[in-house]
Parts: C-alpha cells; sequence; structure tokens
C-alpha cells in the first residue's frame, strides 16, 4: 500500500509568478477551502515583500506554494527559472518554507474552468494559483524550510 504524499494541512498562500502580475490564493488552516485573492500588480521587489508580507501576516499563513511551468518534458523553463529565483527570495524574506508545484498547463486549464480565456485583469491568474494550490493540497510535496533551497 502506497502512503499518501498529502501535505500536513494549515494556511498556505499560493502564487502564480508571472512578469506582470502574481495570481494569489489561500487555503483555510484545514486545507479545506482554496480561495482565489485579488492578484499583485508585479513593482520593485521590496514593494512586493511589503504587501505579501501583509497578507501572509493577515491570512496566519505557515508555508509557500509556487507554480514552476516546465515544459512538455517536465524541464525548467526560462519562465520556471524566474520563478524559483523569485520564488526562493520571497521565502527568505518571508521566512516562509517553500514547495513547488508544477504548473504546465494550470493558465490554461483555470481559463477552461472559470471562461477566463484572453483575460487580462488578472482573475486567471489568481485562478491559475488556485489550481496550483488545490493540486498541491491533494499531491505535495511537504514544504521545505527557506534556508535548506
Amino acid at each position: 500500500m502506497a502512503l499518501s504524499a498529502r501535505p500536513r494541512p494549515r494556511s498556505v498562500l499560493a502564487l502564480d509568478v508571472g512578469r506582470r502580475r502574481i495570481g494569489l490564493a489561500g487555503c483555510d488552516p484545514l486545507g479545506v477551502t482554496v480561495t482565489p485573492l485579488p492578484p499583485l500588480a508585479r513593482a520593485r521587489f521590496a514593494k512586493d515583500l511589503s504587501l505579501l508580507q501583509s497578507l501572509v501576516q493577515q491570512r496566519r499563513c505557515e508555508a509557500l506554494v509556487v507554480g514552476l511551468p516546465l515544459d512538455s518534458n517536465g524541464q525548467p523553463t526560462d519562465q520556471a527559472e524566474h520563478c524559483r529565483r523569485y520564488g526562493q527570495r520571497l521565502a527568505l524574506a518571508l521566512d516562509l518554507p517553500l514547495a513547488w508545484v508544477n504548473e504546465h498547463t494550470s493558465s490554461w486549464a483555470a481559463a477552461e474552468r472559470h471562461g477566463l480565456h484572453g483575460d487580462r485583469s488578472g482573475r486567471l491568474d489568481s485562478a491559475a494559483a488556485t489550481l496550483l494550490l488545490e493540486q498541491w493540497l491533494q499531491d505535495g510535496p511537504e514544504p521545505v524550510p527557506a534556508a535548506a533551497l
């Protein structure tokens, strides 16, 4: 019998990191309800950090989940490297553990599920973050301390 890879429940913030916006989603401490949150318009890292720090404190987040856009072969893309650097920097600054989720088709799946094809408002980004968080709650992995990244 295989052991479940589900991570332990906790309040988590999921990020779909883009060059212009960051889609956001959060879950409750029991990992039952996943909620899309208003997207964050990207600015300097210090401003992003300030806004995200406030959100993390308000939601009492215990971990971050960041999507990595891998290609169809599971290999990192240029955007995946950007997301990895941003996620690591953010996790260190917030002193939160971090888990990665393959987001190869999350934007397409979110657009299909929510009828958001062509959306430029940021709703699609947060819908994608919602899918990332749902995937993480189902499959893990357990977040790793930021200092170990």
